[in-house]
């Protein structure tokens, strides 16, 4: 019998416990057994990022390229509304893609309620191409603007919507939950309530002037980026115990290498 193998079969529990330790490390799992009718949120973030990911590819397919080339700089030139709808809407949507690590990083299980309320959510992500497109065709041609921002202003709304319900539901059924601090959770709730009201007030500025809804808008996305007070848990202080767990086995295993 190896020095490997005689210290497992001495000791499976602990080392169980230490594997159970590094795939969750590695996984970013809680390592926490599932009860019935929960499921790991990790499909739930992936097939998230994946819908993301499309959405934002789908952006710049939206970006027509000028037919007249022989005035090509002009014709670049006038594309100009493609562009700002581009930028707006990507950082838009990247804002979306961290928020949704964010909250989902708090999220231990995800159940029925969950999913669907996350289904619902990457479906007006899937929109938002759209909802692009429509803001830059407006501003280039001079005409519904307003209707234009409204809308796109609108999807976003959705969005920010489907959070704060998401948010709610996991923060009011706390199995659902990692052991978040009670402070994280209510910075967390603050944001995205910000979002909503931010949002809004530009949608609603949009319908009045639209150049300036989309100014609002825009401004939102500058701060949101700002990390959210308690977003990543602090690591929980080692205990004596742990601290001294290494330290006893490492003279066995060293007894067991020189046996082996």
């Amino acid at each position: 019998m190896t020095a490997e193998r005689h210290y497992l079969a001495l000791r499976p529990s602990a080392w169980r416990r230490r594997h159970q330790r590094r795939s969750s490390a590695a996984t970013g799992s809680s390592g926490r057994e599932p009860v019935p009718g929960e499921r790991d949120p990790a499909r739930v973030v992936a097939f998230s990022d994946a819908v993301i990911a499309i959405a934002v590819t789908l952006l710049v397919l939206e970006i027509r390229p000028p037919q007249d080339t022989r005035h090509l700089l002009h014709g670049l030139a006038g594309l100009w509304p493609s562009y700002v709808s581009y930028v707006i809407t990507f950082m838009l949507i990247g804002q979306v893609w961290a928020n949704h690590h964010v909250m989902f990083d708090h999220i231990r299980h995800a159940d029925r309620l969950v999913l669907f309320l996350n289904t619902v959510l990457l479906m007006d992500i899937a929109l938002l191409p759209l909802a692009a497109a429509v803001l830059a065709s407006s501003f280039r041609d001079g005409q519904g603007e307003r209707t234009a921002v409204v809308f796109h202003g609108i999807s976003f709304e959705l969005a920010a919507a489907l959070f704060n319900v998401i948010w709610w539901h996991a923060r009011n059924n706390r199995r659902l939950l990692t052991g978040t601090d009670p402070a994280a959770v209510r910075a967390i709730s603050r944001r995205f309530q910000l979002a909503l009201a931010w949002i809004g007030t530009g949608t609603l500025l949009g319908a009045l002037l639209p150049v300036l809804g989309v100014i609002v808008i825009a401004a939102f996305i500058v701060y949101y980026w700002l990390p959210i007070s308690g977003e990543i848990g602090s690591a929980r202080p080692r205990t004596a115990q742990a601290d001294a767990g290494p330290r006893q086995d490492r003279p066995y295993r060293g007894q067991s290498a020189r046996a082996g």
